[in-house]
């Protein structure tokens, strides 16, 4: 465990206005012509406009990508690096949720002049390789930690999603403005910080890779976003809460890129891939099941945990590992949340297809501190059912 390797982005800017800074961080990469990407709704809210007012300061050429849907298939990702070639672009700005950074991460590598490699060739680990352009990228919720993750996730077929793991995609320079995310719908609000939480939580239990470092993350992590959730839900225009969401999920982030998420994920994506049920949403599905599943492996992890979100929490490890999951059912009642699949319009005989495609996510059940198999990925999906 204290043997280990630790990589994030190289540059963090946070804070409320800290977009300015996108001036100071374009002129210093020398870019002369800007593709943002991002997706139709960022434009019709306007959103984007202060990014745009900057790029019209500098003089900076610029072209905008817009067509980013969430759960990007292939032909969109295709789309958006076509475009990049052609408008000869040399910096790429993702702006958005997870969808868009994710996207803007693949243009950075497929549109650079000299890259060789094609989308189908960067599916898996280490296999996305130099060089790329130029690459920020400013969140727009408080949820995926795209912004300092080395992975972007792509439909690959009508129902499959693939990951993208590699260090070429760490962005150079994250920009974290919870001016962005203040208008956020309360429903996408939950959805997102429930699925930062789970990133802290899984990357804390997760059984390759956990290290002290991703620890400290997941842990603080953790307090930001449980102290946080509740206020935003209350006020939206909070800003130093929206603040500190952003941060609890960079920091989240920060600890699943470096320690991996497991099952909660794992057994999410298939709701996504069948039913386009949000990432977010999908994880806060899922959750509670799959905690009281991994808690004869990880009962005393989930006990640190309680301890430290609350450190008046008082009991044995059973005790205070019972007390984190109800914890976390909490968190997910006052969510909003829609959250048994008969309400989602999931059918009944759809369970056995979801846990069959749940265990093609090797990537991530490797990672999971209980080895879980098909029957138990039925059972759960069954336990949430109705």
């Amino acid at each position: 465990m204290y043997d280990f390797q630790f990589q994030t982005v190289s540059r963090i800017i946070s804070g409320l206005g800290s977009i300015q800074e996108l001036t100071t961080v374009l002129t210093e990469q020398s870019s002369k012509k800007v593709l943002l990407v991002t997706d139709n709704g960022m434009l019709q809210q306007q959103l984007h406009h202060p990014i745009l007012e900057i790029l019209e300061h500098l003089s900076l050429a610029h072209v905008i990508y817009a067509d980013v849907i969430a759960d990007p298939p292939e032909h969109v990702v295709n789309s958006a690096v076509e475009f990049a070639k052609q408008e000869k672009i040399d910096t790429v700005i993702g702006f958005g949720g997870g969808s868009s950074l994710d996207v803007a991460k693949l243009i950075a590598i497929l549109a650079h002049p000299n890259q060789s490699q094609k989308l189908a060739e960067l599916y898996g680990i280490n296999n996305a390789k130099s060089p790329r352009l130029p690459l920020i990228l400013i969140p727009t919720t408080a949820g995926t930690g795209s912004e300092v993750t080395p992975i972007s996730i792509v439909t690959t077929g009508e129902t499959t999603k693939m990951g993208i793991v590699s260090p070429v995609l760490y962005a150079d320079v994250a920009i974290l403005d919870a001016t962005f995310t203040q208008n956020l719908p309360a429903h996408i609000t939950a959805a997102t910080g429930i699925d930062a939480m789970v990133h802290a939580i899984e990357a804390y239990t997760s059984k390759i890779k956990k290290n002290l470092y991703a620890d400290m993350l997941a842990k603080q992590a953790l307090r930001l976003l449980n102290q946080n959730l509740k206020l935003v839900l209350e006020d939206g225009s909070n800003l130093q809460a929206r603040q500190n969401m952003l941060n609890g999920s960079m920091f989240a982030g920060q600890a699943f890129a470096n320690a991996p998420v497991g099952a909660v994920h794992a057994l999410a994506y298939p709701l996504g891939g069948h039913f386009h049920i949000s990432h977010g949403h999908s994880n806060a599905l899922v959750l509670t099941e799959v905690l009281k599943f991994n808690a004869p492996n990880a009962k005393h992890l989930y006990a640190e945990l309680m301890t430290w979100i609350d450190p008046y929490s008082k009991g044995c490890t059973d005790g205070l590992c019972d007390l984190f999951i109800d914890h976390m059912q909490n968190h997910l009642d006052r969510s909003g949340l829609t959250l048994k699949l008969n309400a989602l319009n999931v059918p009944k005989t759809a369970l056995s297809t979801l846990a069959q495609d749940a265990m093609l996510q090797t990537r991530l059940l490797q990672n999971n501190p209980r080895d879980l198999n098909l029957n138990d990925a039925e059972q759960i999906y069954h336990a949430i059912y109705a």
